[in-house]
């Protein structure tokens, strides 16, 4: 099992920086890949970045590729996503989630473990 704790939400202007950060507890070493999805009003959630746990494999949504970066402490106690440049469309719910499963991609399925989300609103 996995416990996920998000926090660093928060409104930025357009243009500014935020880092989330994503406690972890309840889990292993093994074959865990921690991921930050979105989710918008009216749109469904997807995936931003994705981080594989053994090798540090990193995947970004087009949307954000350039802008925003995953990273691990050195404990793997935490996930942090960085977020610069941040645009209006990226106001969403952001939520921390991890799986024991392939990450290669972002399929929202592969995802057991999940945090209560932190909210990031950027105003033009």
């Amino acid at each position: 099992q996995v416990q996920l704790v998000e926090s660093g939400g928060g409104s930025v202007q357009a243009g500014g920086s935020l880092r989330l950060s994503c406690a972890v507890s309840r889990t292993t070493a093994s074959r865990v890949c921690m991921a930050w999805f979105r989710q918008a009003p009216g749109k469904e959630r997807e995936g931003v970045a994705s981080m594989e746990g053994t090798n540090n494999i990193t995947s970004y949504a087009d949307s954000v590729k350039g802008r925003f970066s995953i990273s691990q402490d050195a404990a793997k106690k935490s996930v942090f996503l960085q977020m610069n440049s941040l645009k209006p469309e990226d106001t969403a719910m952001y939520y921390c989630a991890a799986t024991y499963r392939s990450c290669l991609d972002f399929n929202i399925g592969r995802y057991p473990y999940w945090g209560q989300g932190t909210q990031v609103t950027v105003s033009s």
